[in-house]
């Protein structure tokens, strides 16, 4: 592929679909007895994972295969993982050899070995025995096999490194900072295979619960034909306008975010259509892909359906998805909305033409697709009153009522489809290229819209598990996939009703085995990281990395968040986007809220793994190895370096927005009100634009270094004008420690203390800082709000000392590093209560003053541009 690359000319459609599939589903494929053979297997798999997630699990399958679906997961990974990766470049890609059935048949055996020895694991209770101990050796060997052929070699380097660190971590020639007593064989591999600490640990969990039926979704949505009809949607609403093909192939990238949770699949998804007619308007191949690859990886970020790393945000910070999703929600949407604006902006710098001779005004293309998408939210929303009376007058056939109810608006909505031909792909290379009309086709595919809108309503209006809310989307894309087609064809008045049927069939297999073979490589890499974060619980080097850090940051946060980002740039090079987000969220998330704590900000935990995995999915893009970028080139036909390079510096607003959202949490929408949060989403909105105009060097017309400075600082002001507030007012009035009890007492419930700690570390007895919030609860005193928290305080010395909490209380586990009990207490060294400070908001408005001062000098230089011309 190198050199067919080299030569800068584009892959074929068929070269592009042997790069996605060596990358996401593995490049073998075995034809006759042994091809059907694994996809009967890969069926079965996809079958298997429906019904555990279906509400009847309990009654079909048995309790013990419901107990081990974690092992049985990666037994299907694994084989097929040996089945469809090839172990080297030149091994053959269409037969299997004897090897690879015994590896893969090895692995099935030894990931069920759990499985079939249960009552002999539970009588050990839980601990490897001197079997056990070879069988799980050889588990983790094959699975690090597996993993290389599916995911490249880091991920396999990374995790046997971590694994030799468990052997020999107490070895002399190992630095003292991370030395450690080391563990037995038996001890070791009874935490990595036996229990659920290591590889069958929560992230396989997360894999096997919920992030197989979302990209099963994926799959059969993409198999259905909702791809090609968002992507005609896409161009018939933004192709006309300059730079529309940009513009179309960011929308398009975002909507097709919700089939792929690949950056790789999307990039060539969309691509293949896209960057072609880019190159037509006038983009480089470089920028071409570039703009495709940016908005491709966002995919990942978009809400409802994100990238695996979400799910297992769920388990990692304990918040619901719902919650997950409406922080990541507003940061995504002006990710995306920047994107569109770095397009118009190169667009417009260059005069690039617009494709066809239709006259389109884009401010009335902004208002009807803003109208569009606040009428599907509202449709989402709107759906519960209905549902809420159906359920209310027939409690127990409200189900069957509201089953029919969905079928009649998928049959109305496919008569629709059918008053009109079916879309087929266009040609990006033809002569004259006829842009759809979105008054024409929209019709054909609304009912693709009807499993999101059932996925939306699980997720966010009934709140059920993610694995649910995908199950019940699941199965209407099953119905959708079996009956499209007859249908259409009676609506059409057309006989071919059995061929129909029969191509709908198949239609729903290739779903069902693509979904699988999509999955194999987040099966082995939740599975292989499960082997990272078992180090990290049994060796307790997660402290050791904490210390290491703030060594080397000094205490500073911003710092210290710098070095997670290179951290997670640096492992993305090798690992894809969710081990690479399990290994730096398992070493460090917990490290930056401790330094946080320490440095008196209080940093949700949420935000911090949203920061890891805003990082991770730029590995995807940065060179020299962003996998998204050299899919992208591939397409083109441009240079993979430099349209890395380009597609980084378009995706400086995902590397800027996470440093944003630790330090103003607004942006995530916590803590704030609705009104509060229209107010945030407006002005984060115009900051992203300003920002993306400074590092443009574009506005109104070509920027002036001075305008570009005030236009980054401009973007500053708006996204943390509590940074300048800060300065101007303190936000926090200092009290006495000796003043607690009192100053507790006399905060209006609801409203916060912050209390900064000091006192020895439990572990290494060294002194140590932390931050903690108090906030006043309806008790009507100071000692009752304290007790009722589980805290004591007594001074005594001149100093306050603070006691063990409570057992059972939140601070008993936030406080449970300190030690106290040693020599040396746990003391209150300072208490910060809320001032009455100015609303941070106010300092908006010298920041829109500069920003209409920027602009009328702009518009000033243009008008005098064009008296001269003319």
């Amino acid at each position: 592929m190198s050199d067919k690359q080299a030569s800068g000319r584009p892959l074929s459609e068929e070269e592009l679909q042997d790069l996605v599939a060596s990358s996401d589903a593995g490049s073998r494929n075995p034809v006759g007895m042994v091809g059907t053979f694994l996809a009967t297997v890969a069926l079965i798999w996809s079958v298997f994972q429906v019904v555990l997630a279906s509400p009847v699990s309990n009654y079909i399958l048995p309790a013990d295969l419901i107990n081990n679906s974690r092992q049985f997961h990666l037994a299907f990974a694994i084989f097929l993982a040996y089945m469809a990766y090839p172990a080297f470049a030149n091994s053959p890609r269409h037969h299997i050899p004897w090897q690879d059935w015994l590896f893969g048949l090895a692995g099935t055996f030894v990931a069920l070995y759990g499985f079939f020895f249960y009552q002999k694991v539970v009588d050990n209770g839980g601990l490897a025995d001197d079997v056990d101990k070879w069988f799980a050796l050889a588990g983790l060997i094959l699975l690090f096999e597996a993993a290389r052929r599916a995911l490249g070699p880091a991920m396999a380097i990374i995790a046997t490194i971590f694994l030799c660190y468990v052997f020999f971590g107490s070895s002399e020639w190992m630095p003292e900072v991370i030395r450690w007593k080391g563990a037995s064989l038996t001890k070791a591999m009874s935490h990595m295979w036996i229990t659920s600490e290591g590889v069958f640990g929560i992230a396989l969990g997360v894999s096997t619960k919920f992030v197989f039926l979302f990209v099963l979704f994926g799959a059969l949505l993409d198999k259905a034909g909702a791809g090609n009809y968002f992507i005609k949607m896409a161009f018939g609403a933004l192709g006309h306008l300059k730079g529309g093909p940009a513009k179309a192939a960011v929308v398009g990238s975002a909507a097709t975010g919700l089939i792929s949770g690949s950056s790789i699949a999307n990039v060539v998804t969309t691509g293949t259509f896209t960057i072609p007619l880019m190159k037509r308007v006038g983009f480089t191949s470089e920028q071409a892909g570039s703009v495709e690859v940016a908005s491709s990886v966002n995919g990942q970020i978009m809400p409802p359906v994100m990238g695996a790393a979400a799910f297992l945000m769920v388990e990692y910070v304990g918040i619901s998805y719902v919650e997950v999703i409406t922080h990541a929600f507003l940061p995504a949407i002006i990710s995306y909305i920047a994107l569109v604006y770095i397009v118009h902006l190169e667009a417009v710098k260059r005069n690039m033409p617009t494709i066809g001779h239709k006259t389109v005004s884009t401010l009335r293309t902004v208002i009807s697709m803003l109208l569009f998408f606040i009428g599907f939210a509202a449709l989402c929303y709107g759906v519960k009153y209905p549902i809420g009376w159906i359920v209310a007058a027939v409690p127990s056939g409200a189900s069957w009522i509201l089953a029919l109810l969905v079928f009649v608006a998928y049959l109305a909505l496919l008569k629709l489809a059918a008053s009109g031909p079916d879309l087929e792909p266009d040609d990006p290379n033809a002569e004259e290229v006829v842009l759809p009309e979105i008054s024409e086709i929209y019709k054909t595919g609304l009912y693709y819209l009807l499993p999101i809108v059932v996925l939306v309503y699980f997720l966010m209006i009934e709140q059920k598990s993610p694995g649910l809310s995908a199950f019940w989307a699941t199965t209407l894309l099953f119905v959708i996939l079996l009956t499209q087609r007859p249908m259409k064809a009676i609506f059409r008045g057309e006989s071919e009703m059995a061929n129909a049927f029969k191509e709908g069939v198949k239609d729903l297999g290739v779903g069902l085995i693509d979904g699988a073979r999509n999955m194999i490589g987040i099966g082995l890499a939740t599975a292989t990281a499960g082997v990272i974060v078992g180090t990290v619980t049994l060796t307790g080097i997660g402290q050791v990395m904490a210390d290491l850090v703030e060594l080397i940051s000094g205490g500073n946060l911003v710092l210290m968040l710098i070095f997670v980002g290179l951290l997670s740039l640096v492992l993305g090079m090798g690992l894809p986007t969710t081990a690479n987000y399990i290994v730096v969220s398992s070493l460090m998330a917990g490290v930056v809220v401790t330094l946080g704590a320490q440095s008196g900000l209080v940093v949700p935990l949420i935000a911090v793994h949203l920061f890891v995995f805003y990082f991770g999915i730029m590995a995807d893009v940065t060179p020299p190895v962003g996998l998204a970028s050299f899919a992208a080139a591939a397409v083109s036909g441009g240079d993979a370096i430099k349209t890395g390079f380009t597609a980084f510096f378009y995706s400086l607003r995902t590397v800027a927005l996470p440093f944003v959202f630790i330090f103003n949490t607004d942006l995530l929408l916590i803590d704030v009100t609705w009104y509060q949060g229209i107010l945030v989403a407006v002005i984060a909105t115009i900051a992203i634009l300003v920002f993306t105009a400074g590092t443009m060097n574009y506005f109104v017309t070509r920027n002036r270094i001075y305008e570009s400075i005030a236009l980054v600082l401009i973007s500053f002001v708006l996204f943390r004008p509590d940074f300048f507030m800060d300065r101007i007012q303190p936000p926090y009035e200092r009290i006495e420690p000796a003043g607690i009890t009192e100053a507790l007492g006399a905060l209006t419930p609801g409203h916060e203390m912050r209390v900064k700690l000091s006192g020895p570390d439990f572990d290494t007895g060294s002194i140590k800082d932390t931050t903690i919030v108090l906030e006043a609860g309806p008790e009507t005193g100071g000692e009752e709000r304290l007790s009722a928290m589980g805290l004591a305080v007594l001074e005594e010395d001149g100093v306050v000392k603070l006691d063990e909490p409570f057992p059972g209380t939140p601070y008993f586990e936030d406080l449970g590093s300190f030690d106290f009990y040693g020599d040396t207490p746990v003391t209150i060294e300072r208490v910060q209560v809320k001032a009455d400070q100015l609303p941070k908001e106010l300092l908006f408005i010298p920041g829109l003053l500069l920003l209409g001062l920027v602009y009328m000098l702009q518009r000033a230089r243009v008008g005098r541009r064009e008296e001269t011309a003319s």
